[in-house]
């Protein structure tokens, strides 16, 4: 059996989450994991050896243990840590922004001042911030979750699974709209407009799934006052737990997915589908949904619905059309395509 460390220690709890949960059937690997408490907070542990760790921690841990390899969840910062893992150690680096590795020491200083100045400061004197496209460079495997944006240089990490769950009798058609509610990647401006024109003779509910506040939530609150007859919205001014979220996305007979195509992630511009995967494709695989994107989002993916001027008219018809996710995602098969991955990596 190969051992395994897996790092997180910066953000993306949810994918750290999602290599817990598909790798605690491997007869293959054993895996230890580190994580920040804010990390450690937010996942779900049954019996995985789970060692609370931080920056200034990780690289003394490391030393007391003998790792096939190491795969670090987030580089995102902490660069000057990250460096000297990926410097010492057979290393995997998961990476979510494909235009971020390549930024120059030039972009990067100007980006320092553009937004978020003291963090960014701080990245820049304490965390070792110039060295950042040094660590994606120097590790030994570049890592993306989304199967259409590998290539010869970045190697898909298939985590995603779907999972088994009893499908309940429901009295109308639930539609989800997954993630924080936030202008600034999705088009929220849009979805309320639809949702405050539409009529129908059948029963809709809405909820979109994730914390709401500042002119969103305002949005909300007067939205949920204005709702045509058989209309209704959910929503939540708190951060959504983990049992919530699991609650409504098996409930869910669609997801809608009003992704911004053009982003940024400091200050480097980045584009879903191209440089950048959304957690709503994540999301489709895990609960087994169709999702309908923008109509201009590039996917060959199955499931990923381009979205019709008629939107209502599109989830009548989407309710009754069946995926077989099981067929191309059940565990056993994405578990088998993981355990061979890792293995070309050691």
């Amino acid at each position: 059996m190969k051992n395994i460390a897996y790092i997180e220690i910066d953000t993306h709890a949810e994918i750290a989450q999602a290599f817990m949960d598909i790798m605690k059937d491997s007869e293959k690997f054993r895996v230890d994991y580190y994580f920040s408490k804010k990390i450690k907070d937010q996942v779900r542990e049954e019996g995985e050896t789970v060692f609370l760790s931080d920056s200034s921690m990780i690289t003394d841990q490391l030393k007391t243990k003998d790792y096939d390899l190491i795969v670090i969840g987030t580089v995102h910062r902490y660069f000057n840590t990250f460096l000297t893992i990926v410097q010492k150690y057979n290393t995997a680096v998961i990476t979510h922004n494909l235009n971020f590795p390549q930024s120059s020491k030039f972009n990067l200083v100007k980006s320092i001042f553009k937004e978020d100045l003291i963090y960014r400061l701080k990245l820049w004197w304490k965390e070792g911030l110039f060295y950042s496209s040094k660590v994606y460079r120097q590790t030994r495997s570049l890592l993306v979750l989304d199967d259409e944006l590998s290539t010869e240089k970045y190697k898909f990490l298939p985590l995603f699974y779907t999972l088994n769950f009893e499908k309940t009798e429901k009295t109308h058609t639930v539609i989800v709209i997954p993630g924080g509610v936030s202008q600034k990647r999705r088009d929220y401006q849009y979805i309320f407009k639809t949702i405050q024109n539409l009529t129908t003779s059948e029963k809709f509910s809405f909820v979109f799934l994730g914390k709401a506040k500042g002119k969103e939530l305002d949005t909300l609150d007067k939205l949920s006052e204005n709702l045509s007859k058989n209309i209704t919205i959910h929503y939540f001014k708190e951060r959504v737990s983990a049992d919530d979220y699991d609650h409504w996305m098996q409930k869910a007979d669609i997801l809608w997915c009003p992704i911004q195509q053009k982003t940024e992630f400091f200050s480097q511009r980045e584009t879903y589908g191209k440089t950048k995967m959304t957690g709503n494709v994540g999301d489709a695989i895990k609960y087994g949904k169709l999702a309908v994107f923008p109509k201009d989002y590039p996917s060959k993916l199955d499931f990923i619905i381009p979205e019709k001027e008629d939107i209502l008219a599109q989830f009548e018809q989407l309710t009754v059309q069946n995926f077989d996710f099981q067929k191309s995602y059940g565990k056993t098969n994405v578990l088998a395509r993981l355990e061979q991955v890792l293995n070309s990596l050691i």
